[in-house]
Order: structure tokens, then C-alpha cells, then sequence
């Protein structure tokens, strides 16, 4: 038993319903400035679905633990931190932002390879298309050099040809 002075007069308490009294407080302050936090801070999508917590006192932040007050918190989107798991807490967020951040680049990388795709399709048929245009055009060439100059030159074997001097006087 303890023994407490009041300003009036002595009053003797149990020191186990003095600790049930001081933890009944601690949960609901607690309990309220998680509601505190909640209601001031988290306003999505402007920010984070959740908000932390901090106690800075590691006998503060084990009590809450002890007292099974995390997961109840998590329920109301808080999560609580104390001067050990802080850092921790934070390295782990950031790499998940960062992990958001690559997902989020990489399907804009998948969007421009689809894209890059669809123009190679386009420019590989155009390539074939010139090809195809450049084979006839030889093709073409071919018989034009081949058969109609050996055509021409068979008409023209019958003519005599002239000297040069001569040509050239009369073109």
C-alpha cells in the first residue's frame, strides 16, 4: 500500500489499482492523440493512407506494445515508432516509395517499348515496300539494258557506222 497526501486528507491506494489506473490512462491518451493524428494529418490522396506515431521514450513505446495497443492503432491507420524502430521504420518506407516509384517508371518504359514496337512493325513494311520497289526498278533496268539494247543493237547492225569526224558534223 501506498500512501498519498492529499491536499484535504490521507488516502491510502493499491498499487495494483493505481497501475491498472495509470494504464487505463495511458490508452486513452494514446488512443487519443492517435485520433489527434489521424484527423490532422492523413487526408488521402494528398498524403499517406497511414501516419506514425512517435514515442520518444522506449519504456513509453514498450508499454504501448505490452499493452497490445499496436495492431488496435494499425486498425486506425497509426502505426506506432519508438527511438530504436524510428529509423528503421523510415528506411523501410523509403525503399517502398522508391519500389512505387520504379513500378510506376517502368510501365511508362513498357508503354514507350509498345510504342517503339508498333513504329518498327510500320517502318519494317516500309522498308520491304522500297525494297520491293528498288528490286523491280533493277528489274527493270536489267531489261531495259539487256533486251532492248541487244533489240536495238540488232537493228542497227546493218548500218554502217561512220567516223567519228563525220558524227560529229552532223550532230
Amino acid at each position: 500500500h501506498i500512501n498519498r497526501k492529499g491536499a484535504e486528507h490521507n488516502v491510502t491506494v493499491d498499487c495494483k489499482d493505481e497501475l491498472l489506473l495509470a494504464r487505463k490512462e495511458l490508452r486513452l491518451r494514446i488512443k487519443s492523440f492517435a485520433k489527434d493524428i489521424r484527423t490532422k494529418y492523413i487526408d488521402v490522396p494528398n498524403t499517406t493512407e497511414f501516419a506514425i506515431m512517435f514515442l520518444p521514450l522506449e519504456g513509453l513505446y514498450a508499454e504501448v506494445v505490452r499493452e497490445g495497443m499496436v495492431e488496435e492503432l494499425q486498425k486506425e491507420k497509426i502505426n506506432i515508432a519508438g527511438p530504436t524502430t524510428m529509423a528503421a521504420l523510415l528506411n523501410s518506407l523509403q525503399m517502398g516509395f522508391k519500389t512505387l516509384a520504379i513500378q510506376k517508371s517502368s510501365g511508362q518504359v513498357w508503354k514507350v517499348l509498345g510504342e517503339v514496337k508498333t513504329e518498327f512493325v510500320k517502318f519494317e513494311n516500309l522498308i520491304d515496300s522500297a525494297q520491293k520497289k528498288m528490286q523491280q526498278a533493277s528489274k527493270d533496268l536489267d531489261e531495259l539494258v539487256g533486251v532492248r539494247t541487244r533489240k536495238i543493237q540488232k537493228q542497227l547492225q546493218n548500218i554502217e557506222t561512220l567516223d567519228q569526224d563525220l558524227t560529229n558534223k552532223i550532230l
